[in-house]
């Protein structure tokens, strides 16, 4: 009897053991996944860095791309000296007979070196040598060069009281020029065919334009000193 019980005791404990062994072994291969399983975490989340090389690239061209030698935003744009003048060529009329003016109040004309009141015609004499021809008319002696298109007049103390000019420039104006930029002349007068416009160029000189009513256009000016026409050698 006590042998028929120990014996299945035995059984039973035999039993027991090998479920809970056969338990054992399969809950471990499903708890313990393999770390190959799982997904790699950079395959599936790529580096910043190399997706955003490519990018950057085709984003920025060459400086060399972005602004060409020879651009078109610079060369085209005008340059000062290239701007037409207001008026056309009003304003470079107006602006030359301003000059006349200014040059006036210093006794001189335009491209002649030699001033009234100041200059003597032994000064014109040593530089631009014997004149053309030297004749008395009016108050004094006048002295032509036409290769300067210049007559000098000069009392007989040589002190020069006239520079006149008939430069190609000056025989290009008219009295409607002159009087736009100038105004109305301080007196007028006519010498034969000719009418002289006065203009006062400060207490020393007059400014003078001499036009033929054959042609209506200067032939020429005369920057004048009216007390050196006077002889001061007379007597």
């Amino acid at each position: 009897m006590n042998t028929h019980i120990k014996m299945m005791t035995i059984g039973i404990m035999l039993t027991g053991m090998l479920s809970l062994a056969a338990c054992s072994s399969g809950g471990g291969g499903e708890a313990s996944p393999s770390p190959s399983a799982s997904p790699s975490p950079s395959a599936a989340a790529p580096s910043p860095a190399a997706s955003s090389a490519p990018a950057t690239s085709a984003a920025s061209p060459a400086a060399s791309d972005a602004a060409p030698s020879g651009s078109p935003g610079v060369s085209a744009a005008p340059s000062a000296d290239a701007s037409p003048v207001p008026g056309g060529g009003t304003g470079q009329t107006a602006a030359q007979l301003k000059e006349l003016l200014e040059l006036a109040k210093q006794g001189k004309a335009p491209g002649i070196p030699f001033a009234a009141h100041t200059d003597l015609i032994d000064d014109v004499k040593k530089a631009w040598g014997e004149p053309d021809k030297e004749e008395s008319a009016g108050k004094g002696i006048y002295a032509t060069y036409n290769s300067k298109h210049a007559v000098i007049g000069f009392n007989k103390g040589s002190l020069i009281f006239d520079v006149r000019s008939s430069a190609a420039d000056l025989q290009q104006l008219t009295l409607k020029q002159i009087e736009d930029t100038l105004g109305k002349p301080n007196d007028v007068k006519t010498s034969g065919n000719d009418s002289i416009y006065i203009y006062n160029a400060g207490a020393q000189y007059q400014l003078k334009f001499v036009i033929p009513k054959s042609t209506g256009k200067v032939d020429h000016i005369s920057v004048f000193s009216g007390q050196d026409s006077i002889n001061n050698m007379a007597g």
